[in-house]
This record gives C-alpha cells, sequence and structure tokens, in this order.
C-alpha cells in the first residue's frame, strides 16, 4: 500500500493521540502517504481529510483527547452514507485505514471491508470491553483517574463519616469499577456482571462501622441495574449513616494518559500500518499477555469477553 488513512471515532480516551502518531510516522517511515481524517465517520463522509506530515503529530504523545476529533455518526449506519465513505476514499485514493476506536468504531470498520477498504483495527476506549484483547488503551488510564479520585473522596468521607458511592464509566463491562475498586479498597464493588446484592452492600457498610471505620466506600460501574441515587438513598435508610454518590463522568476520559496507555497505543498502531504495508487482509490488533496480536476482524469482534472473576473474588476476598 502506498496511501492509507487513520481516524479517531466513538468515545475518546487517553493515548487515542500516542496511536494517532504512530501510525503516522509508521507509515512515512515506510515511504506511505498519510492521511488524518477529522471527526471520524462524520467527517470521513463530509472529505475532511489532510495529509499528514512528519511534524503533523509532534507533541501530542502526552496529550489527552484526539487532535484528530471525533464525532457520533448516524449517517455512516447507513448504506448509503458507507457506499459514500468509500467512494470519498477512492476520491482521495486511500487504500486502507487505521481506525482507532471501540466496538461501534470497529463494526463500521467491518462494514467498509465488506466494501473493499482494508481496516486494521486499533482498540481505544476507556471501557476495556473488545474480547479480542487483554487491555484497551485509555483503560489504564481512566483507572488511575478513578483511583485519584478514591483516594481524595475517602479524605473527606472520613471526615464527614459519610459512606460514599463512586459510579465510574464502562457501559455494560465493569473493569473500571473492578480494577480500580480492587487497587483502591473499596468496600463493595458493583458491576453489570454479577448480580447486585443490596442486603451484601448494607451488611459490609454497618460491619465497617462496628469495626470503627469512619467510611465506607463502594465502587460502582454505570451498567449495574440500579441507580446510584437509589442505592444511597436504600444504604443511608439500612445504615444510618449519611450516603452520598458521586459520578465522575467524563474526567475519566481526559487527562494526560499513563506510560503504559502510550507504549500500548504506539506499539498497536505501528502493527496495525506494518499489516497494511504487508497487504494484510483486514484485522484488529490488540494484546495477549505480552504479545502484540492481531485477528481477522470479523472473527475479532465475534468473541465473547469473558468477567475476570478471580479479580472479583480476590476483592471480595480483601473487603
Amino acid at each position: 500500500m502506498k496511501r492509507i488513512g487513520v481516524l479517531t471515532s466513538g468515545g475518546d480516551s487517553p493515548g487515542m493521540n500516542a496511536a494517532v502518531r504512530a501510525a503516522v510516522r509508521t507509515g512515512l517511515s515506510m515511504g506511505m502517504e498519510v492521511f488524518g481524517i477529522e471527526r471520524g465517520y462524520e467527517g470521513l463522509l463530509d472529505g475532511e481529510i489532510e495529509k499528514m506530515e512528519w511534524h503533523s503529530v509532534g507533541d501530542i504523545l502526552q496529550r489527552g483527547g484526539t487532535i484528530l476529533r471525533t464525532a457520533r455518526s448516524e449517517r455512516f449506519r447507513t448504506g448509503e452514507g458507507q457506499r459514500h465513505a468509500v467512494g470519498i476514499l477512492e476520491t482521495f485514493g486511500i487504500e486502507g485505514l487505521v481506525i482507532i476506536g471501540g466496538d461501534g468504531s470497529l463494526h463500521g470498520g467491518l462494514e467498509l471491508d465488506s466494501r473493499g477498504i482494508t481496516v486494521m483495527g486499533v482498540p481505544g476506549t476507556i471501557d476495556n470491553d473488545l474480547a479480542y484483547t487483554d487491555y484497551t488503551i485509555g483503560f489504564d488510564t481512566a483507572v488511575n483517574t478513578v483511583l485519584s479520585m478514591i483516594s481524595n473522596l475517602r479524605d473527606t468521607a472520613s471526615a464527614h463519616e459519610r459512606t460514599t458511592i463512586v459510579e465510574v464509566m464502562g457501559r455494560h463491562c465493569g473493569d473500571i469499577a473492578l480494577y480500580a475498586g480492587l487497587a483502591g479498597g473499596a468496600d463493595v464493588i458493583l458491576v453489570p456482571e454479577v448480580e447486585p446484592d443490596i442486603n451484601m452492600v448494607c451488611r459490609r457498610v454497618l460491619r465497617g462501622q462496628q469495626s470503627g471505620k469512619l467510611h465506607s466506600i463502594i465502587v460502582k460501574a454505570e451498567g449495574v441495574d440500579i441507580s446510584s441515587a437509589e442505592l444511597a438513598t436504600i444504604v443511608e435508610e439500612r445504615t444510618g449513616r449519611e450516603t452520598r454518590s458521586v459520578v465522575p463522568g467524563y474526567i475519566q476520559r481526559g487527562g494526560t494518559p499513563s506510560g503504559r496507555d502510550r507504549l500500548l497505543a504506539s506499539v498497536m498502531s505501528a502493527k496495525a500500518v506494518q499489516l497494511l504495508y504487508d497487504d494484510e487482509p483486514s484485522k484488529a490488533v490488540g494484546i495477549n499477555g505480552s504479545e502484540i496480536v492481531a485477528y481477522d476482524l470479523a472473527e475479532a469482534l465475534k468473541m465473547k469477553r469473558e468477567f475476570r472473576k478471580d479479580l472479583y473474588d480476590i476483592a471480595e476476598t480483601l473487603a
């Protein structure tokens, strides 16, 4: 391949800029022309495409967000929109794409693949909900952001002798809650993969009070089938201790990416460009253990994610 494009799509995640940087510079080092597509599939449909040079991605490795910006595109979900996208790519002579995004973004890439465009998917999402890869770009940073919040909230919760519910992102995946809750010493971790037991939550809080604890921290994933406000009301009524809920929201998506996310983004994106250069068919790039892997794109998106029950059990024991 001589001419490739790179885009970021869906929700932004820390490390996307590192992935864009690696794609551009790896492609240029191989003698390819690299084009940046702004605002994801929406920008692709509007032809918002610019040629990228070495300096185009200077001083972005450490930045959160994405210099290419991102957007969700209802137009691209239609067959007409997808055909139009292929026409735009052909107009610019772009033979293959590096798509940095989550599940929806990579499924969009699969539609382009079915229309003759080679796509390499790079997993950029804080949710860590793609089954084919152990970790996604941005997940580590999001976990560390939540950890910092838990530490701060613990201080004020102790001062006021209160229970705090921290609701974290992840859609239907509980990994941010699980990893941050375990590392942050949460009293209770609630995830979508395990049916919530409100009685257990209240018992855990009461047991902490009786042992002299000044606070309790409950980390709850947003996909759990009870609202944080409702849970706070129940816990406060049953335990007699003031209970507040905190929803950090989009703070979890921003900020300087961790060293792990920068490294992961760089090596995954470089691998994606190498695969395009080698004229490989469409694939999804990920990490398995310490090895960077690439699976057939369609097969990767069919894989079923396994919940880390072992980590959940450890968290339960330590709590």
